[in-house]
């Protein structure tokens, strides 16, 4: 099996030569790995960076023009060649090392789709952001609503699939509203869904954390535009 790793990235001129150092070395079962870079126009020297990179299994992709995490996705998810697919975000708040957990429940033959939850297990999380921590709730809930799936963590970047699963999957949001997006659109295929517990170590402001309370407003919409009417039998 191969397992391709699609990382979007915008302006992380500080973090991406560790995260891409630790996804080259993170255990993925002995499977081979596909290392899918989108850069969505960077214009802090990431792009500088990321052309060193570029190598038979880290392939680096640019967009001339800023359109956002949902439409640089879209950019790796139609490059991808691997039998699995997981994200990975640039900045370091997401451990690679995590990849076998979110694997297992695939490898096992029990999932097709996981998600990773920052809410659930015993792994390590730093504590940062009461408001956040709140926000992400509610949006799970209300997501979990309109889905009739029981997530704790629906705004997770560590999401899985099986490659034959997001070829069902048409992306149109092209910001963050990606994440409840996605989650819709799986939950009314016929998939078997897990969620692992995993490690969180969230950034602050001030360390280059972009997500705000107007994408919690997005967000809000764009569940109910993909879940209204949409909802998985009970």
């Amino acid at each position: 099996m191969k397992l391709s790793i699609v990382v979007p990235v915008y302006n992380e001129k500080d973090t991406i030569e560790r995260i891409l150092s630790r996804v080259i070395d993170a255990n993925v079962y002995n499977m081979e790995k596909e290392i899918i870079v989108i850069d969505d126009f960077s214009t802090d020297g990431t792009r500088e960076i990321l052309k060193k990179y570029q190598g038979n299994t880290v392939k680096i992709y640019y967009h001339e023009q800023n359109k956002g995490k949902g439409a640089a996705l879209k950019t790796g998810f139609g490059k991808v060649t691997g039998d699995a697919v997981i994200i990975q975000d640039a900045d370091l708040e997401y451990d690679p090392q995590d990849y076998e957990k979110l694997l297992k429940p695939l490898i096992d033959g029990k999932a097709d789709v996981v998600f990773g939850s920052r809410f659930m297990g015993g792994e390590p999380h730093r504590v940062i952001y009461f408001w956040h921590y709140l926000g992400n709730k509610f949006l799970s809930m209300f997501s979990n609503m309109f889905t009739n799936l029981n997530l704790t963590d629906m705004e997770t970047c560590y999401k899985l699939f099986k490659k034959e699963v997001l070829d069902k999957i048409s992306i149109e949001e092209d910001r963050f509203g990606f994440e409840p997006e996605i989650t819709a659109k799986v939950s009314m295929l016929d998939v078997r869904i897990y969620e692992v517990g995993i490690s969180y170590s969230g950034r602050s402001y001030a360390e280059g954390k972009k997500i705000g309370f107007k994408d919690g407003f997005r967000t809000i919409y764009v569940i109910v535009k993909y879940g209204l009417f949409k909802r998985r039998p009970a």
